[in-house]
């Protein structure tokens, strides 16, 4: 078949064909991007509501442990603890006083008697009197005390002895005219504490 149209108007009808596929194009284009964006919020919206969401639950969990007083019941967990540590602390420096006293009895010299204990709780410490017949013997009661095999004391130390003529009436300074002072540190394993570094009781 020949055409026998004139080339004007042949070029019309195929810019025309070109312009309709154009114009098809710009609509598919147009379309895919309005889709985009319909996307785009839709998504932007839930992340938005979902956000708005969290934020409410949050407040209201807040509200609720403020409501229970959380910080205050942290607060008392804590001072209960506090003070089960300062009572371990305690227990850990107190001393069998039946045991203890039997063993530095056992630890003191024949011509000595003892006549006061003052415990120190803050050393982990005490400090022990003793009415002996001589100075000799005085120092002898430091040896006796500080001597390893007794499980009582790491060091003893002399404070003070004093001695003075017996005084008539008074049996204890009649016999004892001597007074020794000292001043003793627990041994770490000692046996006569309720708790200690691992000593068996």
């Amino acid at each position: 078949m020949i055409n026998l149209l004139p080339n004007e108007v042949k070029e019309n009808i195929v810019f025309a064909r070109r312009n309709t596929k154009l114009r098809h194009w710009i609509m598919v284009f147009a379309i895919s991007i309005a889709g985009v964006l319909i996307i785009t919020l839709f998504g932007l919206f839930y992340i938005q509501q979902n956000i708005d969401n969290y934020n409410s639950q949050i407040s209201k969990t807040q509200d609720e442990l403020n409501s229970q007083k959380l910080d205050a019941t942290q607060k008392q967990v804590q001072d209960i603890s506090n003070s089960l540590k300062l009572v371990v602390q305690v227990l850990s420096r107190e001393v069998l006083f039946s045991k203890l006293i039997k063993q530095v009895a056992v630890a003191i010299p024949s011509n000595a008697v003892l006549t006061n204990l003052q415990i120190s709780k803050t050393t982990g410490g005490i400090d022990l009197t003793a009415a002996t017949t001589d100075y000799n013997t005085a120092t002898q009661v430091q040896v006796n005390l500080q001597d390893p095999a007794n499980k009582i004391f790491d060091k003893a130390d002399i404070i003070n002895i004093s001695c003075g003529k017996a005084t008539a009436g008074n049996t204890v300074t009649a016999k004892y005219p001597c007074t020794v002072t000292i001043r003793a540190q627990f041994a770490k394993t000692n046996p006569f504490l309720f708790i200690n570094n691992g000593a068996k009781q």
